[in-house]
């Protein structure tokens, strides 16, 4: 509800110049089925995709660091050091960048053919993706894989940090459009 300008609480018409967009979900499971079919099984591994993409760089360097420490007799292994806030830093960036992208999913997420979007259907940004990676890296070490079992309750198939940050993955446009021809036969 807008007000416009001008108007304020002592306007003619009382309504209070605060703006409060309300956004309906964008995905409904009941009316679009397709959009959930087999999301969960598609994360898991899509999960272990990405996983061995951060984890390539992170082995490529470790492996440099080794041999830059024989070379250097020693004093090169001291570098190992930055291999901890080098993997947060990358693995924030990879989620970030590739979840900002136009695809707004992963290497991981595009193979499966899934995809991030925010609750009202918006595509998602730089910055939800890597809140979503802080997240859930939080609350998988607080919960364990009990955050997994969220996705098991609700009808779109979100985890617990989905929910936290406002976000819901679905099918990928192509998928669920084969989805929905061979539901509606």
């Amino acid at each position: 509800m807008y007000a416009g300008p001008g108007s304020g609480p002592d306007s003619a018409d009382g309504r209070s110049p605060i703006s409060v967009d309300i956004r309906p979900h964008a995905y409904d499971p009941a009316t679009n089925p397709e959009l959930f079919e087999g999301v969960l099984a598609r994360r898991v591994i899509a999960f272990f995709i990405d996983v061995i993409v951060i984890a390539i760089p992170l082995a490529a360097a470790s492996i440099f660091i080794f041999v830059f420490g024989i070379i250097t007799f020693g004093l090169g292994w001291a570098l190992f050091w930055l291999l901890s806030p080098a993997s947060v830093i990358w693995a924030l960036f990879y989620y970030g960048s590739t979840l900002g992208s136009a695809a707004s999913a992963t290497l991981g997420m595009r193979v499966m053919e899934i995809q991030m979007r925010t609750w009202y259907g918006a595509p998602a940004y730089f910055v939800l993706g890597a809140v979503h990676a802080i997240v859930f890296w939080i609350t998988v070490s607080v919960l364990t894989p009990m955050i997994l079992v969220v996705g098991f309750f609700n009808p779109r198939r979100r985890l617990l940090h989905d929910i936290v940050v406002g976000a819901v993955i679905v099918n990928a446009a192509s998928r669920a459009a084969s989805l929905h021809a061979r539901m509606s036969r």
